[in-house]
């Protein structure tokens, strides 16, 4: 048997899918711009426009705000929905659920999901919870928006993230699903907890553990079901080749597209109130940055020195730094009001997570190149 840096094991009888995984990045970070699609390769440029143009549309464009607001779809607005599940399907399709039962025998990857645990669930909460408090000590509305942002932790943009990046797909999906099932138990207590018990604001003791439920079974639920059975029904008709080399390569694409589509609508529908409420805006920028760039360095330096391949210790970072920030606009609307300086708050959330994380995405690939981070 042969150790991994990660501390997982191979067997001679062949690779798991997280070896297969580690393989292609062990070559990608050499030529990290030359891996990417035209698509990814422009898409700052793509996700810049998207930005403009959706805020152009949400002030010059009379009642498009409202108009994006109107359907509802679990506390999100339904064009917003749309895009989330078109976005999360694809990248979801491409995990080999077949293989994560060899990789759940490995001892290494216990140890990964336990670092993450701690992460995720105490130290980005508790880090964003004292950026709050440090960025808005006169703002508590602004505040118990920030605080619902990072209690939620990511189960669909991570995804995007993690593939871009090169990181593992399996453990990306592995995080999620554990993620998935740890909020509809620590959210709602987490957050009455953070924005009631330390804020002294009464309105947080109405989060309720339905939407979060809801929230999360149909923003995973949805896309993992479907994925599922459309990788097993196409393998098994079509043959795994036909599946790898025509349906996968139709379908990536979609998911990039999603993203910007999602973007696009988001600016579109808030377009009005980042403009005319610019200071807000600004001062819950301002933490937001901060906390998507320290969680980030500090996951991805701690897993670097701790030995962990590239591609599970990017995977690692992306999970720590995104957010659910579809399920902090649903309980935020679903609490306070879609009016709410609240829902402001959790709706910059996902306006400032787009460019930073996607730059960070370039800087990840680039640090992997010049550290040589192959393993």
């Amino acid at each position: 048997m042969e150790k991994r840096t990660d501390g997982c094991k191979t067997g001679s009888s062949g690779a798991t899918a997280l070896d297969d995984q580690q393989d292609v990045i062990d070559a990608a970070p050499t030529s990290s711009f030359k891996a990417l699609g035209w698509l990814e390769r422009l898409l700052a440029v793509w996700i810049f426009l998207a930005m403009v143009i959706g805020i152009l549309l949400g002030n010059f464009v009379s009642n498009v705000g409202p108009a994006l607001h109107k359907g509802k779809f679990v506390g999100v607005s339904i064009p917003i929905a749309v895009g989330l599940l078109v976005m999360m399907y694809p990248i979801l399709c491409k995990v080999h659920y077949e293989s994560l039962h060899a990789i759940f025998a490995h001892r290494g990857v216990w140890r990964q999901i336990g670092f993450s645990l701690v992460v995720n669930w105490i130290v980005a909460p508790l880090f964003m919870l004292a950026l709050s408090w440090a960025f808005l000590p006169d703002k508590s509305d602004l505040r118990s928006g920030l605080i619902l942002v990072g209690v939620g932790r990511c189960i669909a943009m991570v995804l995007v993230w993690t593939q871009l990046a090169g990181g593992d797909l399996e453990y990306c999906a592995i995080l999620v699903a554990i993620n998935s099932v740890l909020q509809m138990v620590l959210f709602a207590p987490m957050a009455v907890f953070f924005i009631r018990v330390i804020g002294h604001e009464t309105e947080g003791g109405s989060i309720s553990y339905s939407v979060v439920a809801v929230s999360v079974a149909v923003f995973l639920g949805i896309p993992l079901g479907t994925a599922i059975v459309t990788r097993v029904i196409l393998r098994t008709l079509a043959g795994p080749e036909w599946y790898d080399r025509v349906f996968i390569r139709f379908a990536s694409p979609w998911s990039l597209i999603g993203l910007l589509y999602t973007i696009l609508v988001l600016f579109a529908s808030q377009g009005h109130a980042v403009v005319h409420q610019i200071v807000s805006v600004l001062r819950i920028a301002a933490p937001l940055i901060v906390y998507f760039v320290v969680i980030f360095s500090a996951t991805l330096w701690i897993t670097y020195r701790l030995g962990f391949g590239y591609a599970l210790a990017t995977t690692q970072s992306f999970t720590a730094a995104s957010n659910n920030f579809e399920l902090a606009i649903a309980v935020a609307v679903a609490t306070f009001g879609p009016d709410s300086d609240q829902a402001l708050a959790t709706t910059v959330g996902p306006l400032v997570e787009v460019p930073v994380l996607l730059g960070l995405v370039y800087l990840v690939r680039w640090a992997a190149k010049h550290w040589s981070w192959k393993k």
